[in-house]
């Protein structure tokens, strides 16, 4: 199996084990519990999933949102065999203006995931734009794109945080093909804060 083969192959097995890790944590079921609806996004949405382990999701609740109710769907996922460690953060007065959940779960082969509920009203002004943003770049891959992100993704060191978003922009929109020009894109396009750029 070749390099291309062997990447394409590693990340449909990390879209399915993510899947998997869903069903197996009863998240939709948990959020369900307290009158939320959970929606995927990210690179498990886009079909990216590549070397960094994690789940992201949205969680949508009618307003009120209550930090309670959150914490009470948290509970429920807590108490599942396989979870770690979950950290919590209040945004409600941030730009965010939203809950964030960071689960951390091993699976059976020993691999760490990091699952991130970030829990929002219904009316929120981000409500369904990182879905629209996922859906859009999942829309414009090629195969060419595809593998090209993917390698990217292998190609960058664990302790190099660069946000998906970054990548998919620097190649679908920059031609970037190679860590070089990966990290000459990233000195005259800086990311900070909240990236809003969609293809």
């Amino acid at each position: 199996m070749n390099d291309t083969n062997e990447r394409l192959a590693r990340a449909a097995a990390n879209q399915q084990r993510a899947r998997e890790i869903i069903r197996q944590l009863h998240v939709y079921e948990a959020w369900q519990a307290v009158g939320a609806r959970t929606e995927v996004v990210g690179s498990l949405r886009t079909g990216l999933l590549m070397k960094h382990l994690d789940i992201d999701l949205h969680i949508y609740t009618p307003a009120p949102l209550r930090v309670e109710e959150s914490f009470a769907a948290l509970a429920r996922i807590a108490a599942r065999p396989g979870i770690r460690r979950v950290e919590f953060v209040n945004l409600l007065d941030a730009e965010d203006r939203c809950l964030e959940w960071h689960a951390h779960y091993e699976d059976r082969d020993g691999r760490l995931w990091q699952i991130d509920m970030i829990h929002m009203e219904e009316g929120s002004p981000w409500a369904g734009y990182f879905e629209r943003v996922a859906d859009r770049i999942a829309a414009v891959l090629t195969p060419e794109t595809h593998e090209a992100i993917l390698r990217l993704k292998d190609q960058t060191p664990d302790e190099e945080k660069i946000p998906g978003i970054v990548l998919y922009r620097a190649v679908l929109e920059g031609g970037v093909r190679s860590r070089t020009e990966l990290k000459a894109w990233l000195q005259t396009h800086p990311a900070e804060g909240i990236v809003r750029w969609m293809p």
